[in-house]
Order: structure tokens, then C-alpha cells, then sequence
């Protein structure tokens, strides 16, 4: 006889209103209560050790220069110490799309793993603005009696103390990026100078410490339900195979309130559960004959929460892969001495099927993408010319005839250093007749500066055969050639 599952629950409210909303369609506020176990604890040190490089990123200087740098205003990028000019866009354009197939090739296999452990607004939100709101205002329970009760001076005084410190945290955060944009050493003029120097600094600073305080007092959840576009994506980046945080319907159906024995129901575990359940699809037994599943129904999961989600309606939009509600549901298992996991790191199939995760044809494409993307940038990387040369005829001219039957163009050049240290630069024409003068002396570029000059470059009329004549520029820095560049030099017609 062919077994049939049992359906997963489902509770249908949850299909037509946000975890945030009550049933008038206001925003309900979340208290999710905290959590300790094995996963609470990796979160946290992940956590601790993101926060530690975030906030010490535009402060580390390596040989004198610093290790990122996100200067938009100077259009200048550092990345582990490498440069990045606007002639290498095509490199962080490269390293965007690489980046996006990584996090997409993650949510196929591991859900938003991504979001509960690595995002920003995830480590802020649940370990540090949410650990002090329970420091001060006390847990769950105590947070919902604070909010519901009357202004007292209790009140006043902790609403008073978290905002205070909310603004300051989002205020050192707003540093932290501004210093990412600006450098560390001109952050240190902002805050150290006189302030009418840096208005416009200043002002910016109190902007993004308003919306960071936004973010993470008053917006919280909505951010990963609502507002992040990576949130929205994820339903269709994720199958049957990806894993994800998911509730073992078959071995925790039906739920109820474990009952001791003698009096009358008791719950015959994860086996029994799901080889009774299943047969009662052809043998219906009376409800209160039913054997009940692992779970108790105790509502933990919900409450542990951050967006307010029940985990055993199955995987939904709001769910970030926190694993906040396995550590709390294994805390249960532990105590009325069933297995865990019964909320665990699972793929839908494998739930339905009892089979190991397995590596899928979606999957491998999705590798196979990544490692060429990854290929091609670290090809790029690698071979970026230290010296970035642009030659260009100088817009407007026509050529010049000079004494002795000589004829001229003008060009100009501009050179990028790409490096930390000075480079002599010499230029060749690859003309055994032309010759190249330039208007000022330039042997030498400065370390990580753009320069600008022009030169002329001659040729004997009688060497030239037509109105267009190609030629070849090699770059030289010592004795290598670095770079080759093609131009058109003008002449008149023989």
C-alpha cells in the first residue's frame, strides 16, 4: 500500500496579513524573545567578528595607506589596499556581478542565510540595538508591560536612556561610513577642525545618523519584509532543494500538548507519528484517538521571531535563516526528551522524502557561473597595468606646418598612478621618422595621482603618403614596456 503524506498545516491568516499587522491593517509591534543555544552562539561571534572589521575597516592603514577607502565625491576605491580609478569601473562592474551571483548561488542552496547571519541590518538589529532594549528595558514580557502601561517616571527615564543610547550607537555607525567615504584622515579634520569649516560635512553626518536611528528604533523589521529588494527576490530563487530554516511537519503533526501516561493521550514520538499520520489518509482514527506529534504547540518559535513569522506555516518571504527558532525548539525537544530537529536546516524535498541534501544540476550552474566570474576578475586583477595612459589628439587642432618641411599635431595625455610609489615614464613612437616633444618635461608620475600634460609629435612631409597616417606609442616605465597605444596623425594630402 502507497504511504501518502499528511498535508503540512497551514494557518491561511498568515497568507493575507503581514507577521507585523494586526487585523485593522496597524502595525503591530514585535517583541521577539531572546534566545540562547548553539546556534545564538556562532551567530554571535560571526557577529562580533563582522562588527569588529566594520568598524575597524577605514582605520586599518597599511605602508601608510588605507586598506578600503569608498571615496564617491573623488571617485577613488581601495580595496585590500588595491586602487580603483574610474578606468577601473569595468572591474567593480565585474566584481558587482560576481558578487550577485555569489549571494544568489547561496540563497539557492542556503536560503537567506546571508540575512540572518552577515546582513548589517540583521547583526545591528538583533545583536546590539536589540540586546540593549532588553539591558534596559528588560525582556519580552517586561517590554510589552513598558509600552502598554502608563507614562511613569520608570518609563520615562529607560525610554529615555535607550533612545539616547540607540541615537549615540547610530551616530558612531554614521562615522564609521563617513569615514569609509571620506578617508580617516579627513574625518579626523571633520570632527576636530572648527565646525563652520565642514558644514556641509556636519550636516550630512546628522542625516545619516537620523536615518540609521530610523532604521533600527522605529522601522526594524520592515527593512527585511518591506523594504530590502534581496527579500522580495528570494521566493524565486529558492526550490524544493534549497535549504532552508523549515519545520518537520510530518514528525510534529499533529501538534498538542504532551500528556503524561494514564491519562489517555500521549505522544508516541517522531516515528509513530509520521508512519500513523500517514496511514490515517486510509484508516481515519477519532481525533482523540489520533497519536500527537513532536510538537507541543508551545508557540516558541513565534516568539522568538524577529519578523513576527510562524515557521510551521512553511517557508515565507519574511523568514531570514536567523535559526533563532531551532535553537528555541531544540531547548523544548531537550525537555520533554524528544530528538532534535524538529526545526532544523532542511530542504522541503528532503522533509517530504527523509533523503540528505544533494547537490543539484541548478546548483552546479550556478557554481560553474561563479567560478568563471571569479576567474575572469582575478585574471583582470592580475594583469591591471600599474600605469592607466590616455593619448587623444587635441580636440579642434589640425596639423601645423613648422620650418624645414616638418609637420606637427598635438596631443594630450593623462596618466594614472595606480600604485603607492613614484614611476619614471618615458614614450616611444614607433616611427623611425617621428619625433615626440613634449610641451613641459614630465619623466616621473606622482604615486596614486592623475597627470595631465600634451606633446607634439613630427613627421617629415615627405614622410608622409597620406591624410591619415597611423602610429604606435609605446609606454615605457625603466626599460619595460607597460602599455601600446594606437593614434592618427594628420597630415596633408601628397
Amino acid at each position: 500500500m502507497t504511504t501518502q503524506l499528511p498535508p503540512a498545516p497551514t494557518d491561511d491568516y498568515f497568507r493575507s496579513h503581514l507577521p507585523n499587522q494586526n487585523e485593522n491593517g496597524k502595525r503591530k509591534w514585535l517583541y521577539p524573545k531572546a534566545t540562547s543555544g548553539r546556534f545564538t552562539r556562532w551567530r554571535t561571534v560571526v557577529a562580533i567578528g563582522l562588527l569588529v572589521a566594520l568598524f575597524a575597516g577605514p582605520f586599518v592603514w597599511v605602508d601608510g595607506h588605507p586598506l578600503f577607502l569608498f571615496n564617491v565625491l573623488e571617485r577613488r576605491f581601495i580595496f585590500f589596499g588595491v586602487t580603483f580609478w574610474p578606468q577601473d569601473f569595468y572591474l567593480v562592474a565585474i566584481g558587482l556581478v560576481t558578487f550577485v551571483v555569489f549571494v544568489s548561488l547561496f540563497t539557492v542552496v542556503f536560503g537567506r542565510v546571508f540575512c540572518g547571519w552577515a546582513c548589517p541590518q540583521t547583526i545591528f538589529m538583533e545583536m546590539v540595538f536589540r540586546k540593549i532594549e532588553g539591558w534596559i528595558e528588560g525582556d519580552y514580557k517586561a517590554r510589552q508591560r513598558l509600552d502598554a502601561g502608563p507614562w511613569t517616571t520608570e518609563k520615562i527615564m529607560k525610554k529615555t536612556a535607550k533612545h539616547t543610547v540607540f541615537f549615540l550607537i547610530s551616530f558612531a555607525i554614521s562615522n564609521t561610513f563617513l569615514a569609509y567615504i571620506i578617508g580617516r584622515d579627513n574625518w579626523l579634520k571633520l570632527i576636530t577642525d572648527n565646525p563652520s569649516e565642514h558644514v556641509v560635512g556636519l550636516f550630512a553626518m546628522l542625516v545619516f545618523t537620523g536615518v540609521f536611528y530610523g532604521v533600527f528604533a522605529y522601522l526594524r523589521e520592515i527593512v527585511c519584509t518591506t523594504i530590502c529588494p534581496y527579500g522580495r527576490l528570494q521566493s524565486v530563487m529558492l526550490d524544493k532543494n534549497s535549504l532552508i530554516v523549515a519545520y518537520d511537519y510530518i514528525r510534529g503533526e499533529p501538534r498538542g500538548k504532551k500528556q503524561r501516561a494514564g491519562q489517555g493521550e500521549t505522544n508516541t514520538g517522531a516515528g509513530a507519528s509520521a508512519t500513523n499520520s500517514a496511514s490515517s489518509a486510509f484508516h481515519p482514527l477519532p481525533i482523540a484517538a489520533q497519536p500527537k506529534g513532536d510538537c507541543i504547540d508551545c508557540k516558541l518559535c513565534v516568539h522568538v521571531c524577529p519578523t513576527g513569522i510562524d515557521i510551521r506555516n512553511g517557508t515565507q518571504m519574511e523568514c531570514i535563516n536567523c535559526t533563532a527558532c531551532m535553537d528555541a525548539c531544540d531547548d523544548v525537544m531537550l525537555k520533554i526528551d524528544r530528538p532534535l530537529g524538529l526545526i532544523r536546516m532542511d530542504s522541503q524535498k528532503g522533509i517530504e522524502t527523509r533523503q540528505p541534501f544533494r547537490f543539484t544540476t541548478r546548483i552546479g550552474a550556478y557554481t560553474a557561473v561563479l567560478t568563471a566570474l571569479l576567474a575572469v576578475l582575478g585574471f583582470l586583477m592580475i594583469s591591471r597595468p600599474s600605469l592607466d595612459v590616455t593619448v587623444l589628439r587635441a580636440p579642434g587642432q589640425l596639423f601645423q606646418r613648422e620650418a624645414n618641411g616638418i609637420v606637427s599635431n598635438l596631443y594630450s595625455v593623462e596618466i594614472i598612478n595606480k600604485t603607492y610609489q613614484p614611476m619614471p615614464v618615458q614614450f616611444r613612437v614607433n616611427n623611425p621618422d617621428a619625433q615626440l616633444r613634449f610641451v613641459q618635461p614630465l619623466t616621473e608620475t606622482k604615486p596614486g595621482e592623475l597627470t595631465k600634460t600634451m606633446f607634439f609629435i613630427t613627421l617629415p612631409q615627405r614622410a608622409i603618403h597620406q591624410d591619415n597616417t597611423n602610429l604606435t606609442i609605446d609606454i615605457l616605465s625603466g626599460n619595460t614596456v607597460i602599455d601600446q597605444i594606437e593614434t592618427n596623425f594628420l597630415g596633408p594630402n601628397q
